[in-house]
């Protein structure tokens, strides 16, 4: 399949108040990326709605980093898919592996949130991947079905193009994280593309775009957006800098 555009994002995670917050969207408002990019930021909740603000109608589409899959009730700390809509994202990042870890969501939570946010027009950002356990005792390709098969529970074929997947090693993520090596991405992205055939049929389950990340930098990232099955990069540290974050978004069409 063709690939018609390039998604190019970072989340910030804890990071950036609504000071810095403020200033780097106000920096991704003047800035232009290639006609192919499709860049996107995802920053703190504190920050979210200004930041949906200040970049609203322009290049770059605003997420949300987590969200609850209730529209209401009495879950202390949580935030909604109405108030993550209200706020102005566009899509929400569900089921990242720092979730996932410290924070006891499972793969039955991550369905849940995707159907929810699916309903409220948000895009879903479902976050999959494996543990260093799971590589080294070579799991990955299950561990990986599992995760996507419960995710896409529910899901109607005509959402499944809103959905945007990306594998995420857990052994590549983070300041000690190891990028993993291209052709085990390939083979890994080429995996996940089969399932979704599977699970949708060829037309729907094409039309879904998988982003790798864990450990991408401008050094390495066009080397995976040139691999069959990758549709983008979902950048850590490396983007948190919005002049990087451009840097690496042109580099990948360069």
């Amino acid at each position: 399949m063709e690939r018609d555009t390039i998604w190019v994002g970072t989340s910030w995670k804890m990071n950036k108040g609504p000071v810095a917050s403020l200033a780097a969207a106000k920096e991704l408002a003047r800035m232009s990326f290639p006609v192919a990019i499709q860049p996107f930021v995802i920053p703190p909740f504190t920050s979210l709605k200004d930041v949906c603000d200040i970049l609203s109608g322009g290049r770059v589409a605003v997420g949300a980093q987590n969200m609850h899959w209730e529209d209401d009730g009495p879950w202390t700390g949580e935030i909604s898919p109405v108030m993550v809509s209200e706020c102005g994202a566009e899509l929400v990042e569900i089921g990242h592996s720092e979730r996932r870890i410290h924070f006891g969501e499972t793969d039955w939570t991550v369905n849940l949130k995707v159907r929810s946010a699916l309903r409220h027009g948000l895009r879903p950002l479902i976050c999959i991947g494996d543990t260093s356990d799971e590589y080294y005792h070579s799991v990955t390709k299950e561990t990986l079905a599992r995760q996507l098969k419960i995710a896409l529970h529910g899901v109607s074929e005509e959402d499944l193009p809103r959905l945007l997947v990306a594998y995420e090693p857990v052994w590549a993520i983070g300041a000690s994280g190891r990028a993993a090596d291209a052709t085990f991405v390939e083979t890994t992205h080429d995996h996940l593309r089969k399932l979704l055939r599977n699970i949708a049929g060829s037309d729907s389950g094409s039309a879904v775009k998988l982003l790798y990340g864990g450990s991408v930098t401008q050094e390495n990232a066009a080397s995976y957006i040139a691999l069959p099955n990758v549709d983008g990069v979902f950048v850590g540290r490396a983007a948190w800098n919005v002049d990087h974050f451009r840097a690496l978004a042109e580099g990948v069409v360069a």
